[in-house]
C-alpha cells in the first residue's frame, strides 16, 4: 500500500512541474564535471559543472533552485540549470541596477562566435573587437578572467546585454594620457614597456600613453633593426625628448639615458693606442670591431696584413672574433674611428729594400699567373713580380703560361722596389746578355740557318734559332707555290732550313725565307750580287723582297 502511495506522491509532484519554471531540487551527488539534483520528479537530473563557480563549494543534500528546461530528455531525465535559473532569478535585478553606459563586474565563462559570453549574474555578450585595444589572436585566454566593462546596449525584448571592455580601457588611457601630458617635461626619464616594434622603432607603452622611440634614438652606436635591442613586453626607462601636448604626441630616448660614448672619445682612444673588441659586422671593404657599447671603428681591407693580398674579410676574421687593433684615425663628427690589425706587427716590408736591393739575384717559386705577369714568392707575405716583357730577350710571349706554370722555381733579378705599394719588379731576361746586341756578330743577310718550328700563326711560321733567337717565315717565304695555310705544309717541332732574308734591330725581328735554302749557287750569286749593289745605293729592300722578284723573271 505505501508502495502505491509513493508512486501516487511522486505522480503527483511530477504533474506539478513545468518547462521553464524555477523549481527547487535537492543535491543527491556531485561528479567530476556534472552535479546531480533530485527535483521530485520520476527521475533525478543532471547539471553541467562549469554552470557553478566552485564545485567544491557544494555539499550533498543542499537545495538549490534550478532551471527546468524539459521534464524528459533523450533518456527520461529532466534537463536543468542552474545558470539560467540564476539569470532569470537576476534579469529583472540586474535591470534595475544597470544602464547603457554604466560599469560592471563579470567573469568570462565561454567563447562564442565573434566574441566571448560573459557571466554577471545574467549572460551579456562580449564582442572581439571590444575585447581590447587591439583585437586579440587567441580569445582562450581570457576564459575564467574577472574583468570591468562598460554596458554599450541592452535588450529588453531579448534579454541581451553588450558589453566593451576596450571603451572602458580608452577611457582610462586617455585620462592618464591627459595626466602624463601635464607631469612630463623633455628630460624627465620614466618607465614604459615595449609595445610594437617596426624597422623605424618602436612604440612604447607609458602606462595610457604610446611614445615613438625611434631606431636612431635606441644606441650610441649602429643597428640594423630595433629587435637587436628590445623585446615585446619588455619594460624599460625612456627620456622625454619632445612633447607636442596639443598632438598629445611624444618622441622617446633610450640612448639619452646613458652618457654618449663619443663625447671624449679622443681622449679614450687617442691614435696609436692599441685596443680590444668584437668583430660586429663583416662588409665587402673592411670589418667593424665594437671596442665598447656604442663605439665601433672600421678595419679596412687594407690595413688587415702587411704581406696578404685580402680581398673580402672573412678570408682572415668572422663575426664574433674577440680581436686587438690599433686606432689610426678619429672622425668625432662623423663618430668614425679607423682602425688597423696589421699595426699589430712589424711592416717587413720596411726591411725589403735592404734584403732585395735593385740587381740582386733572387729565388722563388712561382705562386700566380695572370695575363700580364707571373708573381713570384721570395719569402713568405713578400712577393716579386716578372711582367712578360722581361722573361725573355728573344720570343714575343703573349703570355706567361708559354714559358712558366704554378710552383715552378726560377732565378730572377731585382730590377725597382717600391715599398709605397709594396711592389718588387723583377726579370728573367736579365740574367743573362741581349743577344740582340751583337746580332750582327750573329746573323748575316743571306745566311742559311736551322731551327725549329715553335709557332704557328695565320700569317707564318716561328723558328727558334740558337740562343733562344725566333726568326719568322712569312707565308710567302715558304714555297714557291701559294700556300693557303701555313700548318699544310710544317708542323710545331719541325727542323727546317732557311735563309736570313731581314734583320731589324729596332724592332728585334728576324725575316727567314725557306724557299731562299733550295736556290743554287748561281742563282744564290746572281741575286746577292744584285743585293749588294742595292745595298751600296742605300736601298735597304730585304732580300725576300729581291727572291720574289727574282722567281717572277
Amino acid at each position: 500500500m505505501s508502495s502505491i502511495m509513493s508512486e501516487l506522491l511522486a505522480q503527483t509532484s511530477f504533474d506539478q512541474l513545468k518547462e521553464g519554471s524555477i523549481v527547487k531540487g535537492t543535491i543527491t551527488e556531485i561528479r567530476q564535471n556534472e552535479v546531480v539534483v533530485d527535483i521530485g520528479g520520476k527521475s533525478e537530473g543532471l547539471v553541467p559543472g562549469q554552470e557553478f563557480v566552485d564545485l567544491g563549494e557544494l555539499q550533498i543534500g543542499e537545495e538549490i533552485e534550478v532551471f527546468l528546461e524539459k521534464l524528459e530528455n533523450k533518456e527520461g531525465n529532466p534537463l536543468l540549470s542552474f545558470d539560467k535559473a540564476e539569470q532569470k532569478k537576476n534579469w529583472e535585478n540586474i535591470i534595475t541596477k544597470c544602464e547603457e553606459g554604466s560599469i560592471v563586474q563579470g567573469r568570462v565563462k565561454g567563447k562564442v562566435k565573434g566574441g566571448l559570453i560573459v557571466a554577471m549574474g545574467v549572460d551579456a555578450f562580449l564582442p572581439a573587437s571590444h575585447i581590447d585595444i587591439q583585437p586579440p589572436k587567441n580569445l582562450d585566454q581570457y576564459i575564467g578572467q574577472t574583468y570591468d566593462y562598460k554596458v554599450l546596449k541592452i535588450n529588453l525584448e531579448r534579454k541581451n546585454i553588450v558589453l566593451s571592455r576596450r571603451e572602458l580601457i580608452e577611457e582610462q588611457r586617455a585620462s592618464k594620457r591627459r595626466d602624463l601630458l601635464e607631469r612630463v617635461n623633455p628630460g624627465d626619464v620614466v618607465k614604459g614597456v615595449v609595445k610594437n616594434i617596426t624597422d623605424f622603432g618602436a612604440f612604447i607603452d607609458l602606462d595610457g600613453m604610446d611614445g615613438l622611440l625611434h631606431i636612431t634614438d635606441m644606441s650610441w652606436g649602429r643597428i640594423s633593426h630595433p629587435s637587436e635591442m628590445l623585446k615585446q613586453g619588455e619594460e624599460i626607462d625612456v627620456m622625454i625628448i619632445e612633447i607636442n601636448r596639443e598632438k598629445e604626441r611624444v618622441s622617446l630616448g633610450l640612448k639619452q639615458t646613458k652618457s654618449n660614448p663619443w663625447q671624449d672619445i679622443e681622449a679614450k682612444y687617442p691614435i696609436g693606442a692599441k685596443v680590444a673588441g668584437k668583430v660586429v659586422n663583416l662588409v665587402p671593404y673592411g670589418a667593424f670591431i665594437e671596442i665598447e657599447e656604442g663605439v665601433e671603428g672600421l678595419v679596412h681591407v687594407t690595413e688587415m696584413s702587411w704581406t696578404k693580398r685580402i680581398t673580402k674579410p672573412s678570408e682572415l676574421l668572422k663575426v664574433g672574433d674577440e680581436v686587438e687593433a690599433v686606432v689610426l684615425g678619429i672622425q668625432k663628427d662623423e663618430e668614425k674611428i679607423s682602425l688597423g690589425i696589421r699595426q699589430l706587427d712589424p711592416n717587413p716590408w720596411d726591411m725589403v729594400v735592404h734584403n732585395y736591393p735593385v740587381g740582386a739575384h733572387v729565388h722563388g717559386k712561382v705562386r700566380n699567373i695572370t695575363t700580364y705577369g707571373a708573381f713570384v714568392e721570395l719569402e713568405e707575405g713578400i712577393d716579386g713580380m716578372v711582367h712578360v716583357s722581361d722573361m725573355s730577350w728573344t720570343r714575343k710571349i703573349n703570355h706567361p703560361s708559354e714559358v712558366l706554370k704554378k710552383a715552378d722555381e726560377i732565378d730572377a733579378i731585382v730590377l725597382d722596389v717600391d715599398t709605397n705599394n709594396q711592389r718588387i719588379s723583377l726579370g728573367m731576361k736579365q740574367l743573362a746578355d741581349d743577344p740582340w746586341e751583337d746580332i750582327d756578330g750573329r746573323f748575316r743577310i743571306g745566311d742559311v740557318v736551322s731551327g725549329t718550328v715553335s709557332k704557328i700563326t695565320s700569317f707564318g711560321a716561328f723558328v727558334e734559332l740558337q740562343d733562344h733567337i725566333d726568326g719568322l717565315v712569312h707565308i710567302s717565304q715558304i714555297s714557291e707555290e701559294r700556300v693557303e695555310k701555313i700548318k699544310d705544309v710544317v708542323d710545331i717541332g719541325a727542323e727546317v732550313t732557311a735563309r736570313v732574308i731581314k734583320i731589324d734591330r729596332e724592332e728585334r725581328r728576324l725575316g727567314l725565307s725557306i724557299k731562299a735554302a733550295n736556290y743554287d749557287d748561281s742563282q744564290l750569286a746572281q741575286e746577292t750580287a744584285t743585293y749588294d749593289n742595292m745595298s751600296d745605293g742605300g736601298d735597304l729592300m730585304n732580300l725576300g723582297d729581291i727572291l720574289d722578284q727574282a722567281s717572277n723573271k
